[in-house]
């Protein structure tokens, strides 16, 4: 448990597509901590997990959260580090966390809270992103996500979830990776900010093995500030051809709003305010 700890907080973590990956990775090792007898095909684990999780909750009547039952217990230290609010904000994960109900409804309803509020920041509070240096924030709640590239040709994709309007575009395309943040000149499944700036935090890596699992290759921006016009593109990285090996793996880190601590106003804060439409 302590060595799992060390890797679901560590900054080094490279996280292959988004945060539900961790979670589900999790949710397959603790079956395996706790089903150790367990010897079925890999592509099966997970299927397996989910149905060990299933008859808790039936055969048991097992309504209490896992983590807060005495088998799941020595578990809350790890599951702790998951950054959930990047689960909850897809709409098929989020219904994974409440219907696996691993996790105390303690841990989600304060998500829940702060995300929110995040939203009404960026909505009607002019909150455009981070624009200041703030390194240990980044560190502790950035959203964590990554792509394989199996081989070189040209690649855009983007991480699904909602992001508070931040429509990101990453491409790949003769050796160069490229941000975009997309407005109006691509189709997007979701709304779209049409503020004329924002802002973000990120750091991207990039690393290749050899078959044995040896590093070959690795290049990593640090972390930086960058603020985006409307449709506008970055060059975030020129890659050497000659040190380039595939597959590469490519990971970001994003921040798109600012930290805050919302807090309920007492009796000498609260004002009414009212806006008069003509």
């Amino acid at each position: 448990v302590d060595v799992m700890e060390q890797l679901i907080q560590s900054s080094d973590l490279f996280v292959m597509q988004v945060e539900m990956d961790v979670y589900t990775a999790l949710k397959k090792w603790m079956f395996l901590q706790l089903n150790s007898s367990w010897d079925g095909p890999i592509k099966q684990l997970l299927a397996d997990a989910d149905a060990w999780l299933c008859k808790r909750r039936t055969d048991l009547c097992e309504k209490e959260p896992f983590l807060n039952t005495e088998e799941g217990e020595p578990f809350r230290s790890v599951f702790k580090y998951v950054r959930l609010q990047y689960i909850i904000n897809d709409l098929a994960s989020a219904r994974i966390l409440e219907r696996d109900n691993i996790l105390p409804p303690d841990w989600l309803t304060s998500v829940y809270k702060n995300q929110w509020f995040a939203m009404l920041r960026t909505e009607f509070d002019n909150d455009n992103g981070p624009q200041e240096a703030n390194k240990d924030e980044f560190e502790l709640s950035s959203m964590r996500c990554g792509r394989k590239l199996t081989k070189d040709g040209d690649y855009c994709w983007r991480w699904t979830g909602f992001n508070f309007g931040f429509d990101l575009l990453v491409t790949y395309t003769n050796r160069f990776i490229v941000f975009k943040r997309n407005t109006l000149s691509q189709p997007c499944g979701g709304a779209v900010s049409l503020q004329p700036r924002r802002h973000l935090a990120f750091r991207l890596r990039l690393a290749s093995f050899d078959n044995r699992g040896k590093l070959v290759c690795s290049r990593s921006t640090g972390y930086q500030l960058l603020t985006l016009e409307k449709d506008q593109e970055y060059v975030v990285m020129n890659l050497d051809s000659r040190l380039l090996t595939f597959p590469l793996y490519v990971c970001c880190n994003f921040l798109y709003t600012s930290p805050h601590s919302d807090h309920r106003p007492d009796s000498s804060e609260q004002e009414s305010t009212t806006h008069s439409v003509s």
